[in-house]
């Protein structure tokens, strides 16, 4: 039944679902200035969820952080595109942090939409050049800096967990850094966030490896050569080659291996909730957040499913909507954290072979975050003690409203309705079944959530 089956086992995801169809609406309106408007555009077509969750950021930090985003996309593609050749490629990637400062600048490589941004990739530099000059030097140091480690990696195989660890830094916890730079430098948070590159570094490796593990199958097929990054140390305890996962005959092997990686990036979540616990500024925190919840809530879904080596595993839309549309504090990050450490738990008792080499680490990593984030929670709210009465009357408000229209929709009131409706009586009439669905639906969706808050 797809979409309205997942809505009909899930009614509180129709309210975050329209939500977020509106917030993906919006971002889709570009500035009136051409060059920003390409860039915004670019954004979109190269990551819708990124360009949601900017949106909420005020300017000049989002325009600075849309530009630092497609400069290290643009970055990313020349390194990603195994059609050129390593003489070509190693200097480009060293030298990629000059060419943002040259008016003109583009590329012949990547594909589909990423091709489109290199081929124009002078309107980014344009927009890059009218930034404030210390979100420029923020955005050039991070190009570099990246740009010389993805040239160290081309050369060489990922072997060790260290070396997992350095490349993830290098493409993920830089961007970290650079991100807290860009956030002090804005002075939407404290100057402490400019340094602060050990705990920036570990929420680019958290998203990181959330990548890399979930992306796996997509990574080894990829043509004309695939670049995995799982580490050697890890993968070859479970097989000779790292493609051998991808075959249905080595698929408990392939598991135990998927379990290790996530354990491995589980190990992260204490320093990101480290992070954002220090943020003031609400925008930047749900900017923060929400990707950390996501991975948390993927990393949750891959652990123990065979499906990672057959095709993506990802959230439903409707749980990434609730997302989206419950995460403001930190009371939300925990009482997501913990719900994902919750199904973490259930299949490391209920599903998890007792054989699996990871199975007591997976045990002791998942009940040390989860003791974390319930601790975190319980002094969060006594900390922060909630209002009731009026929320209480808002969703006592709500139900009614939503009440009277599955009410109406499906006939209850008889024929007649109330003299204030007659005239949008074709409204109920004209199609009554779709009303009607309508009606159940968010009906049960706005009980739902009444009932989830009241708890």
């Amino acid at each position: 039944m797809g979409v309205l089956g997942d809505l009909l086992r899930h009614p509180d995801e129709f309210v975050p679902l329209v939500k977020m169809a509106l917030a993906a609406k919006k971002a889709a309106k570009l500035p009136t200035h051409p060059d920003l408007a390409f860039c915004y555009e670019i954004l979109n077509n190269v990551s819708r969820s990124f360009a949601v969750v900017i949106q909420q950021l005020p300017n000049p930090l989002r325009d600075a952080i849309c530009v630092f985003y497609l400069v290290l996309r643009g970055l990313d593609t020349v390194e990603d595109d195994m059609a050129i050749p390593n003489d070509i490629k190693l200097p480009a990637l060293l030298s990629f942090h000059e060419k943002i400062y040259e008016r003109g600048f583009t590329m012949d490589c990547g594909y589909d939409h990423y091709k489109r941004l290199m081929e124009h990739f002078g309107i980014v530099v344009n927009v890059f050049l009218g930034l404030d000059e210390q979100f420029q030097l923020v955005i050039a140091d991070i190009t570099k800096r990246m740009g010389a480690g993805m040239a160290e990696f081309i050369q060489r195989e990922v072997k060790t967990v260290a070396d997992y660890d350095k490349y993830c830094h290098y493409v993920a916890g830089l961007v970290g850094i650079g991100l807290s730079q860009l956030f002090a430098s804005s002075g939407l948070e404290s100057d402490q966030y400019y340094n602060m590159e050990d705990l920036s570094n570990y929420m680019g490796l958290f998203l990181q490896k959330t990548n890399i593990i979930r992306d796996y199958l997509e990574d080894i097929l990829e043509e004309p050569a695939p670049r995995m990054f799982w580490p050697r140390a890890i993968w070859g305890q479970y097989a000779q080659s790292l493609d051998e996962f991808k075959e249905p005959d080595n698929r408990t092997e392939a598991v135990r291996c998927l379990n290790h990686m996530i354990v491995d990036a589980l190990r992260h979540m204490p320093d990101c909730v480290a992070y954002m616990q220090g943020l003031r500024d609400p925008m930047v925190f749900r900017f923060c957040a929400i990707p950390q919840i996501m991975a948390a809530g993927t990393l949750a879904l891959c652990y123990n499913n065979g499906k990672v080596f057959e095709g993506v595993v990802k959230m439903r839309r409707g749980e990434t909507a609730r997302v989206f549309d419950s995460c403001s504090n930190m009371e939300d990050l925990f009482t997501w954290f913990i719900q994902f450490l919750e199904l973490l738990r259930s299949k490391v008792e209920e599903e998890v072979d007792v054989t699996d080499p990871t199975l007591e680490q997976a045990r002791k990593v998942i009940s040390g975050n989860l003791a974390m984030c319930e601790k975190g929670l319980q002094e969060w709210r006594r900390d922060n003690p909630k209002p009731v009465l009026l929320p209480l009357l808002r969703d006592l408000l709500i139900v009614l409203l939503t009440a009277t229209y599955f009410y109406y929709a499906f006939g209850m009131g008889g024929k007649g309705l109330p003299d204030a409706l007659k005239p949008h009586e074709w409204v109920l009439t004209t199609y009554p079944i779709v009303h009607q669905v309508v009606a159940a639906v968010i009906f049960f969706s706005t009980v739902s959530r009444a009932i989830s808050r009241a708890r």
